[in-house]
């Protein structure tokens, strides 16, 4: 039985020997490492451990998951992108992936395109926008009433710029004509500690890290930032369905290699991550983390990933964020 307690004890590898194709085969017994540029334990090492879990035995080679957090994701990243590109090197990898090396904010030597090859899309969460318990709204258009009637008043946590909690609330500002201040963290724990605490209004939050905190009557959620209702939340209404538009935003999680990797290799990790995230017991699994699934082509995350680059980089213009800023 796949459970959460197995996900994080994955951490060994696994030990059979084979190769990925035919055509591209690697040497016996190497292992096939995803990398994850976060923390053991978040959401994106979660899922790169259930993935790695199934891939091993579909393989015939060990797959050991190898945790490289720091530079919001980008010392990980940036060892994927610098590896050779012969398939035993994968990155799982987050919004950040994007968001931090949006045109004139790059801070290492790779393109967050260009530098990679897209497997496929593996899953998707949601941010739900959350203020604490003290601050008088109940949904969302109260909370568009204090900010309007107060510009500057109210304040919001990030867990860094550039982070998808910070553009997430810049693109939600512009949408709804709104300034609340930034206060950036350097991290998640931080920027939701305060939240509860009170010391700053509102944030948005995973929904999975909120629930519990929703449930005990620290915080309350106003909307979802997606375009559907949450099957984990059911009565929290979208931002459209409680009148906001052009502020949907989500979390996503993909699968790359280094750019050159052969593209029959790409093609097979695709079919087998497809298999994967087919699985009911995977599908079940995700779902308690307040993952969905998507699955789709190499070329369907290609398109996804200039899409977002596209969004973002409208979101800083719009917003007025620089480098120096």
């Amino acid at each position: 039985m796949l459970t959460v307690r197995s996900f994080l004890m994955g951490c060994c590898a696994l030990a059979v020997a084979g190769s990925l194709t035919s055509g591209h085969a690697q040497e016996k017994g190497r292992n096939i490492t995803i990398v994850v540029p976060f923390s053991a334990g978040t959401g994106v090492d979660i899922l790169a451990r259930v993935i790695g879990e199934e891939l091993q035995p579909m393989l015939g080679q060990p797959v050991v998951i190898e945790n490289k957090p720091g530079a919001s994701g980008n010392i990980g990243t940036n060892e994927v992108a610098r590896a050779a590109p012969d398939g035993n090197t994968l990155l799982l990898t987050a919004p950040s992936h994007i968001l931090s090396n949006l045109s004139g904010f790059r801070k290492f030597p790779f393109d967050p395109i260009k530098s990679f090859a897209p497997i496929v899309e593996v899953a998707t969460g949601d941010l739900t926008l959350v203020v604490h318990s003290s601050v008088k709204a109940d949904t969302l258009q109260d909370f568009l009433k204090l900010a309007h009637a107060a510009p500057g008043k109210l304040n919001y946590a990030s867990t860094g710029p550039l982070s998808a909690q910070h553009l997430a609330m810049e693109l939600f500002k512009s949408a709804s004509k709104s300034d609340i201040v930034h206060v950036p963290y350097p991290g998640s724990a931080g920027a939701i500690r305060d939240v509860v605490a009170g010391h700053v209004h509102t944030m948005f939050m995973p929904l999975h890290t909120a629930l519990p905190l929703i449930s005990n009557k620290q915080i309350k959620a106003l909307a979802i930032a997606s375009p559907k209702r949450s099957a984990l939340a059911p009565d929290i209404p979208t931002n459209s369905e409680a009148g906001l538009q052009g502020a949907d935003v989500g979390l996503w999680y993909g699968l790359l290699a280094p750019a050159g990797t052969p593209k029959d290799v790409i093609a097979r990790y695709n079919e087998l991550t497809n298999k994967i995230l087919a699985m009911p017991k995977v599908k079940d699994a995700l779902a308690k983390q307040g993952l969905a699934v998507v699955g789709g082509t190499p070329e369907q995350f290609a398109d996804f990933l200039s899409k977002e680059v596209q969004l973002w980089e409208k979101v800083l213009v719009d917003a007025k964020i620089t480098p120096e800023k």
